[in-house]
């Protein structure tokens, strides 16, 4: 079991030492606000899986993409380790998500990207707040999920297609035309969403999941949803919200909740237990890719991928397909 690291004292004593230390070859070129990368890819590290497919297709190959959280990871929860410093010293770009995401990591994280903008940079920084929820039961902050509402996030290629103009001005055109590309992939993949939601008949668009990850989704594609935990999973679910979310689901006649990939599905097993106690059968439809992304080389390992996925797996689930 690796040995967990003090985050906030390492990441400090890494990127901002005085004094000269030597690296695993190479090193990369340190952080400073006017810093061209020359004759090799723009080295990225990123929090979350969803982030650096977007660093990825933007960049092409004038980017090597390293995400610190992979397959089935929760970000909330999430602790660096002694790897993690090691890569974050070596980036030239550290791209996390924000709004508390990385909630054992938000306040380090804050902190460089307020000392060093164009190299550590929270990706939804240029995100209309009047388009973030709030939701009173998550400490006055915004939900961060805003991955779930695809116009969002093309929001969010924007901004990292700027961070990567800034660091290589020289490819410029290259990550204008790729971003261009991509964003009009986002495009279809909103419709897509749109279009498979529609099909669903309108009082059976509840989507019940372990927790309240999907927000934003349910505003932009017409759903209301429920979930067990909060909007961080670090607020654990009590017998209580089990027998009341149960109670819901009875009386709703919502024919199947769902699973998440990043959170114990034992929490949803003892919502269907506590409903099948009410004389009613709700199936589990699936499982859904929430906090993280697929395993590499899946669909599902990519945003595009993943998004399609939780569609098709809802509209099969609440339809009666699966």
């Amino acid at each position: 079991m690796r040995k967990i690291i003090s985050l906030g004292l390492l990441w400090i004593t890494v990127l901002f030492s005085c004094t000269d230390q030597q690296r695993v070859s190479p090193p990369a070129q340190k952080l400073t606000d006017n810093l061209e990368i020359q004759g090799r890819p723009i080295r990225v590290v990123t929090t979350i899986g969803m982030i650096a497919d977007l660093a990825k297709n933007i960049g092409g190959e004038m980017v090597e993409v390293t995400s610190l959280m992979g397959t089935g990871v929760d970000p909330h929860l999430y602790k660096a380790s002694a790897g993690d410093v090691t890569l974050v010293s070596q980036a030239d770009l550290i791209l996390y998500n924000g709004l508390h995401l990385e909630a054992g990591m938000s306040g380090v994280l804050e902190r460089l990207s307020d000392q060093k903008p164009n190299q550590v940079l929270a990706v939804t920084k240029n995100i209309d707040r009047l388009k973030l929820t709030a939701p009173p039961e998550f400490a006055g902050a915004y939900d961060p999920h805003v991955w779930f509402d695809v116009t969002l996030w093309t929001n969010v290629a924007e901004t990292i297609r700027s961070a990567l103009v800034k660091l290589m001005p020289s490819a410029e055109a290259h990550f204008q035309t790729r971003a261009k590309k991509y964003i009009l992939q986002l495009e279809d993949l909103h419709i897509y969403v749109k279009e498979k939601a529609t099909q669903i008949e309108a009082s059976k668009r509840v989507l019940v999941t372990a927790h309240d990850a999907f927000g934003y989704f349910g505003q932009a594609y017409g759903f209301e949803v429920r979930g067990l935990q909060g909007i961080s999973t670090a607020t654990e679910a009590g017998t209580a919200d089990v027998r009341n979310l149960a109670q819901f689901i009875a009386d709703r006649k919502i024919p199947a909740i769902f699973v998440e990939s990043s959170v114990p599905r034992q929490s949803i097993e003892a919502v269907q237990a506590a409903v099948q106690a009410r004389k009613f059968e709700v199936q589990i439809g699936g499982e859904l890719f929430s906090d993280a992304m697929g395993n590499p080389d899946t669909k599902e390992g990519t945003y595009i991928g993943m998004v399609q996925h939780n569609i098709d797996t809802i509209f099969d689930g609440l339809t009666g397909n699966n």
